[in-house]
């Protein structure tokens, strides 16, 4: 069925939204189909001719130029190539979210070879079975991460320490000819298996992706984009690709360790135009902002990795201007951009979620029933993804491929992806995104199966069953819940649970709550029925420690916010906030409500160094006893510079201790 067949691309009725979409410089340049016959080095080195001192990359430590940016990616090029040679080989890069990764990552596509991205933050049971699954044959790393290269290597790759690199080393070009089809890099994603799978993605697919991006969003060399968090998932890399591609900057946040309290002025200050963002993050985001911030340089918010609600769009309507547009949009490791959406503040949306649009270019979407057959309009169906542009399949999982990478019956060259994710067309060609089929999840903007978790809660000792679902809190965000059938001889806490998990799996996979029954509810042919998983509540987890009431006015106030933030009847003062299923975003939340509350500045990094109820109360104490000390000196010394020499030494006189 040709869906497009009301509105077809191009004509559809956005298209006089998207005709207002530009950067005031007018300064854009259309992304010519042609231009994705080559390589990312390639298309990256005329950028630098022609905008050479153009800011690239802009963090909080540092600053690169396209001249800079290169130079320092060539040197990694070398380096590698000094190492390994010229053959295609996977090679790993852990360096934290800075300049340098970017640098890195780039210094492998001049090489020809392949990037595993490898974020330092990942657990090292996670980050050692992604370097020995891709085969990386070298980990590019820095001083800071050199030892934990070093435990990832284990002598079966070699490690190369960017800092050592001597400054004299040439910077010009490797010179090395990348085909498009070469593959471009490994991006790791969740796997049902219990471990993360790779999916593969070659130059030329990444460049289509960067023309439908670039010509989509009109992003110009004028254009300042966000990044929150390490390249090493799709939304990530694209990002990256889409502004360094177009001479455009990327501006680096770590919104995991600087959270976003203060996120709004740097969006100001840095004048970002382009803000990408997962749409649970982006909310949490509102929430932090007071009313009173203009963002005059914000033409474009994005969203992606999970659907959009309603709580999203309101906030943004109140925020911005009405020269900025919200975009949803819907793409996958595996195909690249497939749908957007996007509305303005005159919009009117219909319906509790946003749709995730119109056809794009070289992208069809069909929706499947359960025998592979399209459905009709209205009609409820598995999202596939029709193109030669998708991903050349999954690293060393030929199976897995073939299950997901279908032929076209038609009998052209393109194929056919089976996304998971159930939708509904309109008549007019506007696809409905309704969640996943199976049991893979978005958390907080990544994607999670749920047999994962369930493989690594079964591998603790004191664990007989264990089921993970997936449940909607009131603020739209989805939170795991593990139903965990315990050894009756040795039940483990939820402390000791979370600890476990917390070897082997990234925070976001690691459930919020815990619920142990006697025995799993099974329906009648023997299966677990999930829809009988009683409801979590809002009791206070089991913990090591007992629970211990609040005893003074501070802590009282404390506990009052943090059982708000996590959904919880009551804390104690020795809880620990993230053993009671808090994550990076409520913690937001939480230090946001304190920073109100009690009227102090209190970075987010505060609740990580003390995450109990009573410490955190110590802190503000002390914190509060400062400022009225510092309020106090003010003062007294106001008081004194109204006053002769004599009635001021008279003063002092009075108010000085007894006894000095």
């Amino acid at each position: 069925m040709n869906y497009s067949s009301g509105t077809m691309a191009g004509c559809h009725p956005q298209q006089a939204i998207w005709a207002k979409c530009f950067h005031p410089s007018g300064s854009f340049i259309e992304f010519e189909k042609e231009e994705i016959e080559q390589s990312i080095p390639d298309r990256f080195e005329q950028i630098v001719a022609k905008y050479p001192d153009h800011v690239a990359i802009k963090s909080k430590s540092d600053s690169l130029t396209y001249q800079a940016l290169s130079r320092a990616a060539n040197r990694a090029a070398h380096a590698i190539l000094a190492e390994r040679g010229e053959k295609e080989e996977p090679i790993a890069v852990l360096i934290d979210h800075d300049a340098e990764a970017i640098a890195a990552i780039l210094g492998v596509f001049k090489t020809g070879k392949t990037c595993v991205p490898l974020a330092p933050a990942y657990h090292q049971s996670r980050a050692a079975h992604i370097v020995e699954d891709s085969q990386a044959q070298l980990i590019v790393t820095n001083s800071k991460n050199l030892s934990l290269a070093h435990a990832l290597a284990q002598d079966v790759c070699q490690v190369v320490n960017l800092d050592d690199i001597d400054a004299s080393i040439a910077a010009g070009s490797p010179g090395v000819s990348t085909s498009p089809d070469t593959f471009a890099y490994i991006l790791y994603t969740s796997g049902s298996t219990g471990q993360p799978k790779g999916v593969v993605q070659n130059h030329r697919n990444l460049l289509h992706d960067v023309m439908g991006f670039t010509n989509s969003f009109h992003i110009c060399a004028d254009d300042r984009l966000t990044l929150l968090a390490f390249p090493s998932g799709g939304q990530g890399m694209q990002t990256v690709l889409s502004a360094i591609l177009n001479g455009a900057a990327v501006c680096l946040w770590n919104a995991k360790e600087e959270g976003l309290v203060n996120l709004a002025g740097w969006v100001i200050t840095e004048e970002i135009s382009m803000f990408n963002s997962a749409p649970t993050l982006f909310l949490s985001f509102m929430k932090t902002l007071s009313g009173k911030e203009e963002f005059p340089k914000l033409r474009l918010i994005i969203l992606t990795g999970e659907p959009v609600s309603g709580t999203n769009i309101e906030p943004y309507k109140k925020h911005f201007s009405s020269g900025c547009l919200l975009v949803n949009m819907l793409g996958a490791v595996e195909t690249g951009l497939i749908r957007l959406y996007v509305i303005r503040k005159e919009t009117r949306t219909a319906g509790e979620m946003l749709p995730v649009g119109y056809k794009i270019q070289d992208k069809e979407v069909l929706l499947l029933n359960d025998a592979g057959e399209e459905v009709g309009f209205s009609e409820i169906g598995e999202i596939a993804v029709r193109s030669r542009y998708l991903s050349p399949g999954y690293w060393r999982l030929p199976d897995l491929t073939q299950a997901k990478f279908l032929p076209d019956p038609d009998g052209t060259d393109q194929r056919i992806y089976l996304t998971g994710d159930l939708g509904r067309m309109m008549s007019d060609g506007c696809l409905e995104h309704l969640g996943r089929k199976d049991f893979r999840v978005k958390i907080r903007g990544f994607g999670v199966e749920l047999e994962e978790v369930e493989t690594m809660i079964r591998l603790h000792p004191a664990v007989r069953e264990a089921v993970v679902v997936a449940r909607m809190e009131d603020s739209k965000d989805n939170r795991l819940i593990a139903y965990i059938v315990p050894d009756p001889d040795h039940a483990p806490t939820t402390t000791e649970l979370r600890r476990f998990l917390q070897t082997r799996l990234p925070d976001y996979m690691i459930p919020s709550a815990c619920v142990f029954l006697e025995a799993l509810p099974l329906s009648p042919n023997g299966k677990v029925d999930r829809g009988a998983l009683p409801d979590p509540g809002n009791s206070r987890p089991q913990l090591d420690n007992p629970f211990v009431a609040p005893r003074t006015p501070v802590e009282k106030e404390l506990a009052r916010i943090w059982a708000e933030v996590l959904g919880l009847g009551e804390v104690g003062v020795y809880d620990n906030f993230f053993e009671l299923g808090g994550h990076s975003i409520a913690a937001t939340r939480a230090v946001s409500r304190m920073i109100r509350k009690f009227q102090l500045e209190l970075p987010l990094q505060s609740l990580f160094q003390a995450p109990t109820v009573a410490q955190m109360a110590e802190v503000i104490t002390q914190t509060q006893a400062k400022k009225l000390s510092e309020e106090d000196l003010t003062g007294v010394l106001a008081e004194l510079e109204s006053l002769s020499d004599e009635e001021a030494q008279h003063l002092l006189a009075e108010r000085k201790p007894k006894g000095n």
